[in-house]
């Protein structure tokens, strides 16, 4: 009977070619797409669990209020926190910092900006990297030494076996030979600290006495927790460490800048950091969003549902051509439950080949997706044995919910109407209008919030920041005085194609101040000369700019941007008094307020932001305004002018709009793969809409009510696709 049912199975299959072919082909789509997302959100919910310890590792983090109801959080700390908190709290059983840094490489005669990570000495003890050769840990304590990944000796020294070799670094003003310690494998992927080399963290006496460092926030701190430690209890502890010990000097601040401190201390899961928004990742452009996989898991649920709607509807369309063989085999015998065995084999045996087709798919479109999610996914990751047991169960199921109800439709036929020619579908046919309903929702779903996102899009990348980025150079200068700036402008400004030239600090600082005499502020603190704004075409809303005719400007003299003037309920803001710590007044006047501008993401709100114009210095970047179309030429004269005076200085010149697109690129990803879900997702609908324009009763010419609803979707759709594809192409 078994055999029989197979033939019968094998030969209909084959009979009905373009519909076998049809629903095997959209059905495998849909699994593709299950198993791709599957992947994908393995990967993310697998972070930093290989790590030994890693259900005892946590990361301080610490939350900053402002008086305006506010939160700051922040997943860095300073040099304080670690030592201090794990020297009282019994349950810390070790702590670790971990500091990005960039240092200085030679190599022959090349001179070249390498990202380097310094950490304590027992880090290697706290998180299990593997070591492929020499001694991490005491690597980590000798003077002048170093550890670094195999791709990184491949590169220098063109093999693995790099221990006791050297590798010049630059310490101080000269370059000095550190010798490699151990080598270790490449970071995994799915780690959220990623290194190439690594440095010893070394503190100076001064930087150790400093109580300031209570308030510094520049690296991140890692505790071990003994397995009995319980999360609250720590919690409550380090914050009453932190005001035990830092209590004095957030007295005299309070009392010199009437700041009033509103920081508290918690622990983070290691484990939980990589898919963190709310203190962000422990590695810049290494963290994720968990709505991205809660999205792709829902794009991927959509559009293997109509692709199993269009499995049944497809079943029950093709069941027309098949109404006289359910006739005769009822007529000899054959019992319904027989007929429901054999279209649920034939289901079976169809989701079978979707299955294997589906993992030909993956295996083809993985490299693609792979560029597009920004991930570094292998087939091979589905050879888990939970996963392995899922995708069973997700093909019994699929292949039992596509085939049953066709099954139960079709082996309700009545005999006697079949062979007379007389069969017509049931009237009102609920389950599928239902079905039919429901593709028709979430393929129009798909669709809408591709169309969204593309707006969306559209608006990040388009949108005016509130200052002109074109033709802007970027080039990094560490310890840039304004001596060098002075004489920097002067060299490049003798090429005409040079137009403007400004100097800033390297990146931007949060800090707090007081703001009429008693309001606290937390706000962007920046350093910048008078050429800065003017050349970035930002305007001064109100008072003036910074200009060396104003000697004040150089020492008690700031400009505020509207949204500070905004927090501190200022109506007339000139003149007014801002006190924060680390500057050598404590009584600082505003003399200009400029336009708020996007110094940050257009998916970020803009924040309270203040500027200084330093004496003494302490700038790390300068601005290169070039005319249109020297790009080439322009660069060629900043390099050549760069090396003449900073012979010792790496270059990494960039320009600022093409970094501000960089800010996207995780919209720009998701663009793409919602683009390719509404193609997929329009793809198998018209297949669906095929098989209900053929779902027609014998000898009708009018087409089923379901069909014309599709009819008039396609024709909507196509307005809005025109505007997806013509956008994206």
């Amino acid at each position: 009977m078994l055999q029989n049912y197979f033939k019968t199975a094998i030969r209909s299959l084959m009979r009905n070619g373009l519909y076998s072919v049809i629903n095997i082909f959209g059905l495998s789509i849909g699994l593709a797409c299950a198993m791709l997302i599957v992947l994908y959100v393995k990967d993310e919910w697998s972070f930093d669990r290989f790590f030994s310890q890693s259900n005892h590792i946590y990361r301080i983090n610490h939350t900053m209020r402002d008086p305006m109801g506010g939160e700051h959080r922040m997943g860095i700390t300073g040099y304080f926190q670690g030592p201090h908190f794990s020297a009282k709290i019994p349950a810390m059983k070790a702590f670790v910092r971990v500091q990005k840094s960039y240092q200085q490489i030679k190599t022959g005669d090349d001179i070249a900006a390498q990202e380097v990570t310094l950490v304590d000495s027992n880090f290697f003890s706290v998180f299990s990297f593997s070591i492929l050769s020499g001694s991490a840990e005491y690597a980590l304590r000798a003077p002048r030494s170093i550890v670094i990944t195999e791709s990184v000796a491949r590169k220098q020294f063109g093999t693995v076996d790099a221990v006791g070799k050297t590798i010049q670094l630059k310490d101080g003003d000269q370059f000095q030979p550190y010798l490699v310690g151990a080598v270790t494998r490449d970071c995994p992927e799915n780690s959220t600290i990623q290194y190439k080399m690594v440095l010893p963290l070394k503190e100076s006496p001064d930087q150790e006495a400093k109580a300031d460092n209570w308030f510094n926030a520049f690296l991140t701190t890692y505790v071990v927790l003994a397995p009995d430690g319980n999360l609250t209890t720590v919690g409550q502890q380090m914050n009453k460490v932190y005001h035990s010990e830092a209590g004095s000097f957030i007295a005299s601040v309070e009392k010199k800048y009437h700041f009033t401190d509103n920081t508290t201390f918690s622990l983070e899961p290691l484990t939980a950091i990589h898919l963190d928004v709310t203190y962000g990742s422990g590695s810049p452009g290494n963290g994720s969003n968990p709505i991205y996989s809660y999205l792709l898991s829902g794009i991927a649920l959509f559009i293997l549902l109509i692709a199993c709607i269009n499995f049944v509807n497809l079943t029950v369309a093709r069941s027309l051509k098949r109404a006289k063989e359910i006739g005769v085999r009822k007529v000899v015998g054959g019992s319904r439950g027989q007929l429901m065995g054999q279209f649920l084999g034939e289901s079976m045996l169809l989701s079978l080949a979707a299955f294997l087709l589906a993992i030909i798919e993956v295996k083809l479109v993985l490299p693609v997706f792979n560029t597009v999610a920004n991930k570094s996914l292998a087939l091979s990751y589905l050879l888990d044995g939970r996963l392995v047991m899922s995708f069973i169960a997700l093909y019994l199921a699929t292949g039992f919910l596509a085939g049953f109800y066709p099954a139960l439709v079709l082996s309700g036929f009545d005999p006697a109407q079949t062979l007379y020619g007389r069969f017509m579908p049931a009237g009102k046919n609920y389950l599928q209008r239902a079905l039919v309903v429901l593709q028709f929702t979430l393929a129009s779903f798909v669709i809408m919030a591709t169309t969204v996102l593309f707006s969306q899009f559209k608006f990040l990348t388009t949108e005016k920041l509130g200052y002109d980025d074109s033709n802007l150079v970027l080039m990094p200068k560490d310890n840039l005085t304004v001596a060098e700036t002075t004489l920097l402008r002067q060299e490049l400004r003798k090429d005409p194609d040079i137009v403007g030239v400004a100097a800033k600090n390297g990146g931007s600082a949060m800090t707090g101040g007081t703001v009429n005499d008693h309001q606290s502020i937390i706000f962007i603190f920046e350093t910048i000369d008078e050429y800065y704004l003017p050349m970035l075409h930002v305007p001064v809303a109100a008072g003036r700019g910074f200009s060396t005719k104003y000697a004040t400007d150089t020492t008690t003299g700031v400009l505020v941007n509207e949204t500070f003037v905004k927090e501190a309920g200022w109506k007339q803001p000139i003149g007014q008094v801002v006190k924060f710590m680390g500057q050598d007044s404590n009584r600082l006047t505003v003399v200009g307020v400029v336009a708020d501008y996007h110094f940050e993401p257009l998916n970020q709100k803009i924040r309270p932001q203040l500027f200084v114009m330093a004496p003494k210095g302490d700038l790390g970047s300068v601005y290169i305004r070039i005319r249109p179309g020297t790009e080439a030429a322009s660069l060629a004269y900043i390099t050549k002018v760069f090396r003449g005076l900073f012979p010792m200085t790496p270059l990494d010149p960039t320009f600022k709009n093409e970094t501000n697109q960089k800010n996207y690129e995780s919209e720009a990803r998701w663009k793409q793969i919602l683009l390719f879900s509404a193609i997929i997702t329009i793809f198998i609908s018209c297949v669906g809409l095929f098989g209900l324009a053929v779902f027609r009763p014998s000898g009708g010419r009018r087409r089923s009510a379901s069909a014309r609803c599709w009819g008039l979707l396609l024709r909507v759709w196509c307005g809005s696709c025109r505007g997806i594809f013509s956008g994206w192409c």
